[in-house]
């Protein structure tokens, strides 16, 4: 409206701010003509030239001192401050992949990147702060950004008193009723326990009745389910009003209400319950601080509910996981496979490369038919195919063409390369996608790059050697390299703290690595030198991987948010805020259109890359999740984490399909085989075990009725799906993967405890 626009651009002028002045200004035009004259009165009369002591104008000051701070969250704040707790709000997108006016263009012209990338990243911050401000108004007052509450706003919500000496009797009374109830309608109400009984803990500490409130933990903390005892213990440091504030785990309780998912029948008989006893303390929170998700049917069941719940923030909302997602396989690009020498050689010359036809459409098949859940092939921009690409793939197929077909019969053997003596401290590891090499990140801040294959290592000539090579010979890769480099090792320095994650690029050009010192590096494998540093992240970046089809990558870290970037951006392309605690893993979807991230907050979220937004929330896990593995048909997620299990995932319809126990520590490394038949699951138990993927995600029941309650249905043994446990003598596994012929190579550190 007139009012917050005059406002808006008063405060611009104030700023010095001339130039978003006038953009603004432009914009307005399309509202009125007058607007212009009235935000460039004189400083002594308020809005459309009124004195500035009238009415009119201490509207104006009001909307002012609101831009004022909403603009200083915009545009001062660094984007990743915006965020949001609930899944549909999700990203801050600086620049889009590919589009985003002159930064797409710029990345061949070095010298004029900096200044155009700066004045994109203006553009966009200003894009943003204007949509800031006018989502400030549009709600109606105060800006909405809820990473970052103010600390007292969120607290004053404690301020309704009730009488301090009565909170153990009303939760006690709550307590009997529900256990009291029937079998069907008592799993489902005793989720509220948990949400209940902190809210009441520091409304309490909140009040200062600090005797009362460290009786009401001693009382009822030991009900709460184990899962949450973490949780429980850093509640019960906060015993007065000024610990909790800027305490981060309890500003995220109280900014995102506790989600339960409960029947119609169950959730009246509560009410009822709670307005007889006219027990309004404990309404008051279920209304305030619960976001209870009714869905008409039958009740679930203790066991349903026990797979489902276990995060910082409850369950997800249904809404949360209803957005369509595009989880198929693009277009292979079409090109011919030449046969071997030795293909086209042997006793029977016409029957060989007929038997290997077949074998070649098998792998080839994917390019005939579009896959009908793929996304369109230009939904993101994808980096062209070079012809070592194209030679690369090439040998995939004749890789693959030799593959040995896994099952229940036929298991992989594995390799484990063990890392001896590793005193640096081995903290992350990745392999080639053609297992020509390995890479190790330590805590001594160095990464260790090896040649698992006789070739050795080399790096590129220096510039005088390179000037006398002839460009036009045939061999002119094989002469740029130098042969005195040549070694096994290679070792990259530039953190200045543990490496925490390693990504090769598809091509094997480039190596990624991040660190406790908040950079993501990406380093040179033709000269081993780190190219660039990307700073973004201001704590600990706790994973980062490049995308299947290069150039773009993901990094996640303390900061809990995900971003997302491409090689030739030096800031991120997208911000994925959204998770409530560290992201600690993150992966590609195979068509590489969405990003899975694990969190410490016990979630893992799916985002889409294409405009940021959250489309997959699953609850579930117990403990912080460390590994995260699509299968290669783009349809199943597997996700490990510190509870020791392995859960599957049905992307498409958003559900929880499977469980896996076994592990007794921490899962660190998940894969599966290159048909997608065996899931590999790797822990810190010492232990590798193999999984029938087959059986897990056969004869699913995904019904209507199952996607829209929840009311899952996991096979009471896993241990049916179970093919094989292999032990080490005291290896810790934090890395599997498979080769193109379906060999499992998993490494990890010997630890001689």
């Amino acid at each position: 409206d007139r009012q917050t626009l005059v406002a808006v651009l008063q405060f611009l002028r104030r700023s010095n701010l001339r130039e978003s002045e006038e953009i603004l200004r432009r914009e307005a035009r399309l509202l009125g003509d007058d607007l212009g004259a009235a935000a460039l009165s004189p400083a002594g009369t308020g809005l459309l030239g009124t004195p500035a002591g009238d009415a009119e104008s201490t509207g104006g000051e009001a909307l002012l001192s609101r831009v004022t701070a909403a603009t200083t969250i915009a545009i001062g704040g660094s984007a990743a401050a915006v965020s949001s707790s609930s899944p549909g709000v999700a990203a801050v997108a600086a620049v889009p992949p590919g589009k985003g006016g002159p930064c797409a263009g710029a990345a061949g012209v070095p010298h004029l990147t900096s200044r155009i990338v700066s004045h994109c990243t203006f553009a966009s911050s200003f894009r943003l702060s204007y949509k800031l401000l006018l989502y400030a108004f549009a709600v109606g007052g105060g800006v909405v950004v809820e990473d970052q509450p103010d600390v007292s706003a969120v607290l004053s919500a404690y301020n309704q008193q009730g009488d301090p000496t009565l909170y153990e009797e009303y939760y006690s009374g709550l307590k009997h009723f529900i256990e009291c109830s029937l079998d069907c309608h008592r799993a489902e109400l005793s989720q509220l326990f948990y949400p209940l009984f902190v809210h009441m803990y520091l409304e309490l500490v909140y009040n200062q009745h600090e005797s009362e409130a460290k009786s009401f933990f001693e009382r009822f903390h030991g009900d709460q389910e184990c899962y949450y005892q973490d949780d429980l213990r850093v509640l019960s440091s906060l015993t007065k009003k000024e610990h909790m504030k800027g305490n981060e785990t309890m500003l995220d309780f109280r900014t995102s209400k506790f989600v339960l998912r409960i029947s119609r029948d169950s959730y009246q008989l509560l009410k009822r319950h709670l307005q007889e006893k006219q027990n309004n303390q404990i309404w008051n929170i279920v209304q305030e601080h619960l976001y209870i998700d009714i869905f008409d049917g039958m009740p679930r069941s203790k066991q349903q509910i026990d797979a489902m719940v276990g995060s910082l923030a409850g369950e997800a909302k249904r809404e949360a996981n209803k957005a369509k997602v595009f989880f198929g396989l693009l277009k292979e690009p079409e090109f011919d496979v030449p046969l071997d020498d030795e293909d086209e050689e042997g006793e029977n010359e016409e029957g060989k490369p007929k038997k290997k036809k077949p074998k070649k459409d098998s792998v080839g098949s994917k390019s005939k038919k579009q896959d009908p859940n793929a996304p369109p092939q230009n939904r993101i921009p994808l980096p062209e195919l070079k012809d070592s690409d194209k030679l690369d793939k090439v040998m995939n197929m004749k890789e693959a063409a030799r593959r040995v077909r896994l099952g229940p019969e036929c298991l992989p053997s594995i390799c484990f390369y063990t890392f001896l003596n590793a005193y640096q401290g081995l903290t992350a590891v990745d392999i080639t996608d053609d297992s020509s090499m390995i890479v190790g990140g330590f805590a001594d801040s160095t990464v260790r790059v090896w040649s698992v294959t006789p070739k050795k290592l080399r790096s590129v000539k220096t510039a005088a050697d390179l000037s006398l090579i002839d460009k036009e010979s045939d061999d002119v890769l094989e002469r740029i390299m130098d042969e005195k480099t040549a070694s096994e090792l290679k070792i990259l320095y530039g953190h200045s703290g543990p490496v925490y994650g390693t990504s090769f690029s598809p091509d094997r050009n480039y190596l990624l690595s991040c660190s406790e010192d908040g950079t993501v590096r990406l380093w040179s494998l033709q000269t081993f030198t780190c190219l660039v540093g990307y700073k973004g992240h201001n704590y600990p970046v706790w994973d980062t991987q490049f995308s299947p089809y290069g150039y773009y990558f993901v990094s996640g870290g303390h900061d809990r948010v995900a971003r997302l970037w491409a090689t030739d951006h030096y800031q991120p392309l997208r911000i994925f805020a959204g998770h409530l605690a560290d992201v600690t893993c993150t992966r590609f979807h195979p068509n590489s259109n969405y990003i899975a991230t694990g969190s410490a907050d016990r979630t893992v979220r799916l985002w889409d890359v294409l405009n940021g937004n959250c489309v997959r929330i699953f609850t579930g896990h117990k403990g912080p999740i460390h590994s995260l593995a699509f299968s290669p048909n783009g349809r199943f997620l597997a996700t490990g984490a510190t509870d020791g299990r392995v859960l599957l995932w049905d992307i498409g319809h958003g559900l929880m399909v499977g469980e896996l126990k076994g592990h007794t520590d921490t899962i660190y490394a998940l894969r599966f085989s290159r048909d997608g038949e065996i899931l590999a699951s790797g822990s810190m138990d010492n232990t590798v075990r193999l999984w029938d993927a087959v059986k897990a995600f056969e004869d699913l029941e995904t019904d209507d009725f199952t996607t829209a309650t929840g009311h899952i249905n996991l096979p009471e043994n896993s241990q049916d799906l179970l093919l094989g446990t292999y032990m080490t003598k005291s290896t810790p596994v934090v890395h599997l993967h498979f080769t193109r012929r379906n060999l499992l190579l998993a490494a990890g550190a010997y630890s001689s405890q």
